[in-house]
């Protein structure tokens, strides 16, 4: 006898919700129903698949090995209706990237911007906290996620994390009058600072520094978002702890000067992705770039664009399209 999918499918979004209720209502079925298809699977697999401990149901040993098979039955599904429905869409490839919204932008531009000169790219970039961006990852609704924060594979998501390039966090501020020298860390006592929130693990490591060295800091302000922090440090009216990639433009353009290196201090930036049957092609070539690649805010080689990003000779309309998640 043949596996039914739909008991499987009910199955396993009962395992995942816990509750009946709450699985009937989204699905829009009666309880009993769902009830008597999660039966018949157990009759088929002949072992039952939950206890009941009060209102709740808990798996047993038999129902955790078939949520473990019943993840990658889905997930499976997802990629295929994924690959299949937008891989190639009226000629175009869709690449649907997200980005933690504290992210740099500066950064996020120039990871993508390869793709801007490929007129058949359709790219969607939507931004969100990481763990949003994982669950759409995971339902294969997102190819990458651009994060500044690791995340490690467990048993129910198979992630490939890749460090893509690092940044050293500096003291930036108003220009310095010619021939002043800003010594740290004698010139940190009591100035006034612009500093990421203490969410941020720069901060965290900011905080570490100026322990260790003896400064007491003397907070302006406190800001969790880089294009804010950004925006503060080109205001000038306090020095900002900020990685030099988030005020790349206003340093090459004088508005802003690098006091100091902070020792010891970077930012990571990470590309994540899912273990996948098919990896899409375009993810392929941005992740095979050097971290200087990464940071130049160049196109890709003429080589690489031939392999999938080549600028067809006939009319076709590039498409850019950022969400908020």
């Amino acid at each position: 006898m043949n596996l039914n999918y739909h008991h499987l499918h009910y199955f396993w979004a009962v395992a995942k919700q816990g509750k009946l209720t709450k699985v009937a209502a989204q699905l829009r079925v009666s309880q009993s129903a769902i009830s008597t298809q999660i039966r018949q699977l157990e009759e088929q697999v002949g072992q039952p698949l939950f206890v009941r401990q009060g209102r709740s149901l808990h798996l047993t040993e038999a129902g955790r090995i078939a949520v473990t098979y019943a993840d990658t039955i889905f997930a499976n599904g997802n990629e295929m209706l994924s690959t299949l429905r937008d891989g190639r869409r009226h000629e175009q490839q869709v690449l649907r990237i997200g980005a933690v919204a504290t992210l740099s932008r500066n950064f996020q531009m120039s990871f993508v911007r390869p793709l801007l000169d490929a007129s058949n790219v359709h790219l969607v970039l939507q931004s969100g906290s990481l763990g949003e961006l994982l669950t759409r990852l995971s339902a294969h609704s997102l190819d990458l996620v651009l994060s500044n924060r690791s995340v490690q594979s467990d048993a129910e998501n198979a992630w490939r994390c890749q460090r893509i390039a690092r940044q050293p966090v500096s003291l930036v501020g108003a220009p310095r009058p010619r021939g002043h020298v800003f010594r740290f860390p004698e010139d940190m006592a009591n100035l006034p600072l612009i500093l990421p929130s203490k969410a941020s693990e720069i901060r965290t490591a900011f905080d570490l520094l100026c322990e260790e060295a003896g400064i007491r800091v003397s907070v302006a302000a406190e800001v969790d978002d880089m294009a804010m922090l950004r925006l503060l440090a080109r205001a000038g009216k306090a020095p900002a702890v900020v990685p030099t990639v988030v005020v790349r433009d206003e340093l090459r353009e004088g508005r802003v000067q690098e006091y100091c290196q902070l020792p010891g201090l970077h930012e990571d930036f990470y590309a994540i992705s899912i273990k996948r049957h098919y990896q899409h092609p375009l993810v392929k070539t941005l992740l095979a770039r050097d971290e200087e690649a990464v940071l130049s805010a160049t196109s890709l080689s003429a080589g690489n664009r031939s392999s999938g990003m080549a600028t067809r000779k006939r009319a076709q309309k590039r498409t850019v399209r950022t969400q908020k998640i």
